[in-house]
């Protein structure tokens, strides 16, 4: 890809992740997620109705009337992309593939942190950190991380999500908020690290999902390729027996790692590569509110 052509894609991705910001998710990513505590904002007069314990008792007795003190929520935070771009992040049978999902997710999210004043941060994670993008403010450091995404060639195929908590961890030591992007299709356990991670941070995991993984099409006799071990697979894609033995393994799939984030109170959503991601965005913030 040429540079002209990246700077088009991000700049593609920049207005319609930016409109949808503004005009959906300010408020709901505002009231969603909270700042770290309150601060002192102001005095004003006592009014009728106002906390006693909030009298400012020096400021009372200097103007011999009552006066309080207003604390306002600390806002700013510090949002981490956590994104697994192993090799099944290429995969996308229709209308993208979930490299381009996450990377759409993560311009909603980053662009509505810059709205709140948030510094965001990255990491990309295969079966280790390939790259880490600390946490800073503004526009030109989004544009940066989309660029970066957009970019990335992965050099390993593998996933392991533990690894990049565990980097996670060591590298952010105030709380954060913590989007794990992935298909969390992995033969390394991660769980233990969601839960370790969570003592200290919000953790929430956007799981990315395409039809093809949970519904064979009728094609015959098809060759299947998972693009992370390089294994290949012959499959009857006309059995029924076939089809519907591939469904009840992604169901109980599904099933198992659903309960393991409810288990441990992670906040999960998942989104399609072939549906409209909004509506589930909005439901996950409005869930948290």
């Amino acid at each position: 890809m040429t540079t002209e052509e990246l700077l088009k894609k991000v700049k593609k991705i920049e207005i319609k992740t930016k409109g949808l910001t503004k005009h959906i998710f300010s408020g709901e990513y505002h009231s969603s997620f909270k700042g770290r505590g309150m601060a002192f904002s102001e005095v004003r007069e006592y009014q009728i109705g106002d906390e006693v314990r909030t009298i400012d008792w020096n400021v009372t007795a200097r103007f011999n009337s009552p006066f309080i003190k207003v604390f306002e929520e600390e806002r700013e935070l510090t949002v981490m992309l956590l994104i697994d771009l192993s090799g099944s992040s290429m995969y996308g049978t229709q209308k993208k593939t979930k490299k381009e999902l996450a990377l759409e997710l993560c311009a909603v999210l980053a662009f509505s942190a810059e709205a709140n004043n948030d510094k965001v941060g990255a990491i990309f994670v295969t079966n280790q950190v390939e790259k880490y993008l600390a946490p800073a403010k503004g526009k030109r450091h989004i544009l940066y991380i989309l660029r970066e995404i957009i970019e990335f060639e992965p050099k390993n195929q593998e996933t392991d999500l533990a690894e990049g908590l565990r980097f996670f961890r060591n590298v952010i030591k105030k709380k954060s908020i913590a989007f794990v992007i992935s298909d969390f299709m992995s033969e390394n356990p991660f769980i233990e690290g969601f839960r370790i991670s969570k003592r200290k941070h919000d953790m929430i995991a956007l799981q990315l999902l395409d039809p093809a993984e949970y519904k064979l099409p009728d094609l015959g006799m098809i060759q299947l390729f998972n693009a992370e071990s390089g294994t290949k697979t012959w499959v009857n894609s006309s059995s029924k027996l076939v089809k519907q033995q591939f469904e009840e393994n992604h169901q109980q799939f599904e099933e198992e790692l659903h309960n393991s984030f409810k288990k441990n109170g992670i906040n999960f959503a998942t989104f399609e590569t072939t549906k409209d991601y909004i509506p589930t965005l909005i439901s996950l913030f409005n869930h948290r509110k």
